[in-house]
């Protein structure tokens, strides 16, 4: 039997030992997060996809974001994908909703992402809740001024291969592509697969939002961080119309990818390590 006296001088001994064995066992834990996430902060990344496609453009990129540490939320607007609401039910405030209701889910700020058509949502979003967008991201996307539309903008675009090829409905509703030149507008640079999958996800996209014109002030939509990926060869979105809304916009951090409309689909690796290095 070990008596009072000994227990005493072992607990002496022991106590500093565990103490410091406790701080070093949570200086380990801390290296190990940090180098998991190679020293990157782990930040929530919401992606809003273009018009004529879904929330599934954004599967690769979200998988790589993801192995990177990086938190994804992937929004599909309303009447695209597998969404079925109807075309007539849409507007460009509706998507901006739809939008928001995701980010209040979200605890603190978002990286908001923004391709094409996506380009408006976002810019609606940031006017709305300024104080919950870390940064926003435009890739190959629209960038209205205060009073812009998509359509707008569109009509200044002599580059965009999309005008002479949309099939508008009968009642206005929606808009449709001469489907033979459905993979040359958005990602003539992809893959076999990746343009099978193009035709294959294909719908007819709403009319209503491309009509409406946004209101932006300097207060919130003006104080927002703000970065544009450009896609130097887009047949969708001209690169003189993203270079004149970039202008406008004042915006000076760009990065330029040598891609079509579609990088996430035919470049998806750039398109995560550009998106990474805008939160280093």
């Amino acid at each position: 039997m070990i008596n009072n006296a000994i227990k005493r001088k072992i607990l002496k001994r022991v106590t500093p030992i565990v103490f410091i064995a406790l701080i070093t066992l949570g200086v380990f834990a801390s290296c190990s997060k940090d180098d998991n996430n190679n020293g990157k902060a782990v930040k929530t990344f919401v992606l809003i996809h273009g018009a004529w496609q879904g929330a599934w453009v954004w599967q690769d990129v979200k998988s790589g974001l993801e192995k990177a540490g990086q938190k994804v939320i992937v929004v599909e607007l309303p009447a695209h994908g597998d969404d079925q609401t109807s075309p007539a039910k849409v507007n460009l405030h509706v998507y901006r909703d739809e939008v928001i209701s995701a980010i209040d889910k979200i605890s603190g700020k978002v990286i908001l992402v923004g391709h094409s058509m996506g380009g408006m949502v976002i810019t609606s979003v940031a006017e709305a809740i300024p104080d919950k967008i870390e940064k926003l991201v435009y890739i190959g996307a629209f960038l209205p001024a205060n009073g812009q539309s998509l359509g707008d903008l569109a009509a200044t675009d002599a580059q965009s291969l999309l005008g002479p090829n949309l099939i508008p409905s009968a009642d206005q509703l929606t808009l449709d592509i001469k489907r033979e030149q459905v993979v040359n507008i958005f990602c003539q640079d992809g893959s076999d697969a990746v343009k099978a999958r193009v035709n294959a996800k294909f719908r007819v996209e709403p009319a209503i939002p491309f009509g409406n014109k946004v209101t932006l002030t300097a207060a919130n939509f003006g104080k927002v961080d703000k970065y544009y990926i450009h896609t130097l060869q887009d047949h969708a979105v001209g690169i003189e119309l993203q270079y004149r809304m970039v202008k406008a916009a004042g915006i000076t951090k760009t990065v330029g990818l040598n891609s079509g409309h579609c990088p996430f689909l035919s470049m998806p690796d750039k398109v995560i390590s550009s998106l990474l290095n805008i939160i280093k």
